[in-house]
């Protein structure tokens, strides 16, 4: 027996080697303070978890669920948008549930592309945009996000060439893994880019809940057109912490969600629906959750950073998700950097060349431990001396 062709040619994931040589340096009883993880490190609202105990006991979820999912929770959905965003979501024809949105974003270029068709992702970006694009077997492009530019793409500078063929586009705010944001005049340049050029936009808001310093991350549907020319994915996974729980959802434009519903009727009969459930109450009940859980993120990030800067770190701070994207000194590559300070400072970060080859020159750390533990992560790091 043999692998597919298309097995053959995913990406390696770069990352398992990460994990790898931070649980060597555990089982030789080595003290990790561990940065380099993405898995929110707060527990579920217990609310949530009690929904999902009253479900579970309900013998009408142990059924299957509807091939689309629960009407109610697509409602919810809906609901959802419209008060977070004020965006007018149509539960019917405007959402698709999703088994977690990494699931739709690897999904989607099945959906709307055809063999060898073009597909534009950013660099750096999250790795698994790649694994659709190969899964499908589509080509794909890559446009660069540079600290000059604020981490967001300059649509100028994208081949005209690249424009023409393209089908469809990938973008993502709050960033992973800069911690960059999106303002309403990016959103509306995006909207007429997509118009001229006939592309399809897919916004992945996994952070959407998660902006610093007063500002709430815009959503891409607030814009005027929008739904017309793409999509937008939500996860539950970051905003309340339900990262196991695998639920999301995509709302927008109608013929990108049917395409994903057909698609769907293929290959699940939806999701637990004891999970949808638990989803409904949280999108529906109140968010107080959500702005403590934020509140804990800005006050790490805010101890995070202002412990680098004592160090002679001279780093930025993000403006939304739980990540910071941070310079690897001169005389490193990124992975050379994050393996001298798990060997010499026991401190694991993320190197930024694992999101593309324009985050070389970065290392990503995620705000996933306590406050105390993060600034001895930085403690540590300042010891060697590497910012004098």
């Amino acid at each position: 027996m043999d692998y597919s062709n298309r097995l053959k040619k995913l990406p390696n994931q770069f990352f398992a080697s990460l994990v790898s040589k931070v649980n060597q340096a555990i089982a030789e009883g080595r003290d990790i303070i561990n940065l380099g993880q993405g898995n929110p490190d707060q527990p579920t609202p217990n609310h949530i978890v009690k929904a999902l105990q009253r479900a579970v006991e309900d013998p009408q979820t142990h059924k299957y669920s509807p091939f689309r999912g629960l009407f109610e929770l697509k409602k919810a959905a809906s609901n959802f948008y419209k008060k977070q965003f004020n965006v007018d979501i149509d539960p019917e024809t405007e959402v698709s549930i999703l088994f977690g949105a990494k699931a739709g974003l690897v999904e989607l270029p099945f959906c709307l592309l055809n063999d060898g068709d073009l597909m534009l992702l950013p660099d750096p970006g999250y790795p698994d945009y790649l694994s659709g694009a190969v899964l499908a077997n589509v080509n794909y492009q890559t446009f660069p996000l540079k600290k000059e530019n604020k981490f967001l793409p300059d649509y100028n500078a994208i081949p005209v060439e690249q424009k023409q063929a393209a089908k469809l586009m990938y973008l993502n705010y709050p960033n992973n893994p800069t911690g960059a944001t999106a303002n309403h005049d990016f959103f509306e340049e995006t909207v007429d880019f997509a118009f001229k050029n006939q592309i399809t936009i897919v916004h992945d808001f996994a952070y959407g809940a998660i902006g610093f310093d007063g500002k709430r991350p815009i959503s891409f549907l607030e814009i005027k057109g929008a739904k017309k020319v793409g999509i937008e994915m939500y996860t539950l996974s970051k905003t309340y912490n339900m990262a196991g729980w695998r639920v999301g959802f995509a709302v927008g434009n109608p013929i990108v969600i049917e395409a994903l519903n057909l698609l769907h009727d293929h290959m699940y009969v939806s999701l637990f629906p004891a999970i949808q459930q638990s989803a409904i109450t949280a999108l529906t009940n109140d968010q107080k959750c959500v702005e403590k859980l934020v509140n804990l993120y800005e006050q790490r990030r805010n101890s995070f950073i202002h412990a680098c800067l004592e160090i002679g770190w001279k780093v930025d701070s993000p403006a939304g998700s739980f990540f910071a994207w941070l310079p690897v000194p001169e005389g490193y590559t990124s992975e050379e950097f994050a393996d001298y300070l798990l060997d010499k400072a026991n401190v694991a970060v993320a190197p930024g060349i694992g999101f593309g080859k324009n985050g070389e020159g970065f290392v990503r750390v995620g705000l996933l431990e306590d406050t105390d533990r993060l600034v001895e992560a930085v403690k540590r790091i300042g010891k060697l001396g590497i910012f004098l």
